[in-house]
């Protein structure tokens, strides 16, 4: 059976395990490119999850995942290396996910891109453009979904992208695309990370 991709719009919700039975795997790429406002620095966007209780806050630090902490205690996600000028096509960063391993305590893993040094360098997220995140079936090599972001933005400097949530005994996705000032520390704060 052929699988179609699912283009999303923000706010939109879509079932991901429920369609794809046996899903465990995931590949979630994110992918931005920079415009024509360069401030003549390189642009280093840095893709991070979340890994959320039911409260919408970490349980404790090791639920982050980013470039300096790669990957949960459980193994369930990974983040796969940091990509510092956003250069060629495709994906700039992934991260892996096995929704198996994922601790039955986490009920949600947000998908966050922010801009590092942002004001220091004078960068924000209305300098970005084609901003995508997109969800693969690793063991298919198949594109499940993809939401592209829009050119929302302009102050912001980092950005909370998708989520992806439990709902009873299934995985849905959530097409987010929203802005925060103040970079990986505001997104931090927010999501009950030690800063």
């Amino acid at each position: 059976m052929a699988v179609n991709l699912i283009s999303l719009v923000k706010g939109q919700k879509v079932d991901l395990t429920k369609n794809n039975p046996g899903l465990s795997k995931l590949l979630v790429g994110l992918g931005w490119d920079v415009n024509k406002y360069d401030t003549g620095t390189d642009f280093d966007l840095d893709a991070s999850a979340f890994m959320l209780g039911a409260n919408g806050k970490v349980t404790n630090d090791n639920d982050f995942i980013f470039y300096s902490h790669v990957e949960d205690n459980a193994g369930s996600v990974k983040y796969m290396g940091d990509n510092r000028t956003g250069a060629g096509e495709g994906d700039d960063e992934q991260i892996k996910i096995d929704l198996a391993k994922v601790p039955a305590n986490i009920q949600k893993i947000a998908f966050t891109v922010t801009i590092y040094e942002a004001d220091k360098r004078k960068q924000n997220f209305g300098q970005v453009s084609n901003a995508f995140i997109r969800i693969i079936d690793e063991n298919k090599n198949q594109e499940l979904i993809r939401y592209d972001l829009g050119e929302d933005f302009s102050t912001e400097t980092a950005v909370v992208v998708a989520e992806l949530y439990r709902n009873g005994n299934e995985w849905k996705f959530n097409a987010i695309g929203n802005g925060f000032s103040g970079g990986l520390k505001a997104l931090c704060q927010n999501y009950g990370v030690n800063v």
